[in-house]
């Protein structure tokens, strides 16, 4: 009998212990609770970059691929040339042209024919940063200064596995690329190295345009329908292989000085020619279905090219693709 009231203590005191367990629990775990609660408040929220708010083109730079294609009649139709940001067409040996196809927001499986590369690529390609060059080859006195240059050099030699012969053309205008297994370098977006905006409130009214080099010609059609200018070489439309016709929003003529580089000739011992498009002259704008006359201006080899209408006022392109002609002055 005298146990059972030390035995109802004994519980008593059991309880107590628990409930100030509990408590003392539950202070430390609410004051963990807040502490987390008070740090997480007091932290300023992330900074938001200024190109995640600034309106406009998004700022940065983009993978860049750049390809010489071949131009002669038989590399014709070539492939890759619809899906093209900008193609220069460049003046070479003989009176002839060769293209210079760049591929930023979209890169197609196959581009080519193929051809070597010229010293011209170098100072036209600068302002595009240090894209990946895509070309078949070069003369032995032009290696060293592609290779002196900032753009990465992607030849024939180096990635055998990405190129093929097309057997049904007749060598060497049927050597073929695959983009996607080759390099890419980040570089300016193109409407950063050609500025994009509203056209100027002159200019004439142009449903045609042609652009004469020694044994080529080149034609521009404006298509109301596509809002595009149709393009054409020595008078048969131009086509890419898979798509058909090629167009484009804006075609630009742009007259350059031409230096020939007499430690390069073809087999006809023709010195190869040289564009110069660091500076500036005139230049024709074609957009719209309108022609603008201008002038281009190029200060320094990093920076892109810039147009003006001849009142001095900015010139910039359509949005869309771009076609820049390089025409002896």
């Amino acid at each position: 009998m005298p146990t059972r009231p030390r035995r109802g203590l004994l519980a008593v005191l059991a309880l107590m212990l628990c409930a100030a367990l509990v408590a003392i629990t539950w202070v430390v775990t609410s004051g963990e609770d807040t502490e987390r609660s008070t740090d997480s408040a007091s932290r300023p929220p992330p900074t938001t970059s200024q190109s995640d708010t600034a309106p406009g083109p998004p700022a940065g730079q983009v993978p860049v691929t750049v390809v010489k294609i071949d131009n002669v009649e038989s590399a014709r139709p070539q492939s890759g040339l619809d899906t093209a940001d900008v193609v220069y067409v460049e003046p070479v040996e003989g009176g002839y042209t060769r293209l210079a196809a760049v591929y930023a927001a979209e890169v197609p499986e196959v581009a080519g024919p193929v051809r070597s590369a010229r010293e011209t690529d170098v100072e036209l390609l600068a302002q595009y940063g240090n894209p990946s060059l895509v070309f078949s080859g070069a003369a032995p006195e032009i290696e060293p200064v592609l290779v002196e240059s900032d753009v990465r050099l992607v030849r024939h030699s180096d990635h055998p596995d990405a190129f093929y012969r097309e057997p049904a053309r007749p060598s060497p205008h049927n050597l073929y690329a695959r983009l996607s297994l080759l390099p890419r370098v980040d570089g300016p977006r193109p409407e950063q190295v050609l500025p994009r905006g509203d056209a100027p409130s002159d200019g004439r009214p142009t449903a045609e345009h042609t652009v004469a080099y020694e044994h080529e010609r080149y034609g521009f059609t404006w298509s109301p329908e596509l809002r595009r200018w149709r393009a054409s070489l020595d008078g048969e439309p131009l086509t890419s292989v898979g798509v058909g016709l090629v167009s484009t929003a804006t075609v630009v003529v742009q007259r350059v000085d031409i230096v020939a580089d007499e430690d390069v000739r073809d087999a006809a011992g023709t010195p190869s020619p040289v564009a110069r498009t660091v500076g500036t002259g005139p230049a024709t704008v074609l957009r719209d279905g309108r022609a603008f006359e201008g002038t281009w201006s190029r200060p320094s080899a990093e920076e892109g090219t810039r147009f003006t209408t001849e009142s001095g006022q900015p010139l910039p392109l359509a949005d869309g693709p771009v076609w820049v002609l390089l025409v002896p002055r």
